[in-house]
């Protein structure tokens, strides 16, 4: 049987994942009966984390591995000018609202368009470092209450299957 603070310590850990992010540790942690609130917390700042580092470096590290030598740089390349294509694009139609868009785009809870793609994405199109923390953190925070109210029907409503 997994103490509580295993259970704290895992639905830390996999918001922090790419791609599971937020929406994963959530239902996780319902599942583990952490109970929401204190879940939501820590998947909140779980998946805060990272976000900093990525906004700050990953542009220079994608720009890094672009410079590698034969083939090994030509998939960093390739991920790098789709992202500056489909940055672009979403620039010309957000315009003023990019980061509003940015916002949006965070806190839709599915599998790839979390925080870390979205600081990825902040990144590309070289927006502003708060503001863009501030627009993924909005982001991360609405995805939670999203997946929370999401995970407390699904869990609750098990229970009274069950019980």
């Amino acid at each position: 049987m997994l103490t509580l603070f295993k259970k704290y310590l895992i639905v830390f850990l996999v918001s922090m994942v790419p791609i599971v992010e937020l929406r994963g540790a959530i239902p996780i942690g319902v599942g583990m009966g952490v109970p929401l609130f204190e879940t939501y917390i820590l998947a909140t700042i779980g998946n805060m984390l990272p976000v900093p580092v990525i906004i700050l470096f990953s542009k220079q590290v994608l720009l890094w591995c672009c410079k590698l030598p034969g083939k090994w740089g030509k998939p960093f390349l390739w991920i790098y000018h789709k992202g500056v294509r489909a940055g672009d694009a979403l620039q010309a139609k957000a315009g003023r609202g990019l980061y509003f868009a940015l916002f949006v785009f965070v806190a839709i809870p599915l599998p790839g368009t979390g925080a870390w793609t979205g600081s990825l994405a902040a990144t590309l199109l070289d927006m502003k470092f708060w503001p863009s923390v501030l627009a993924v953190m909005c982001g991360v925070l609405t995805a939670g209450v999203v997946m929370g109210a999401v995970s407390a029907g699904v869990f609750g409503g098990l229970g009274m299957l069950f019980a």
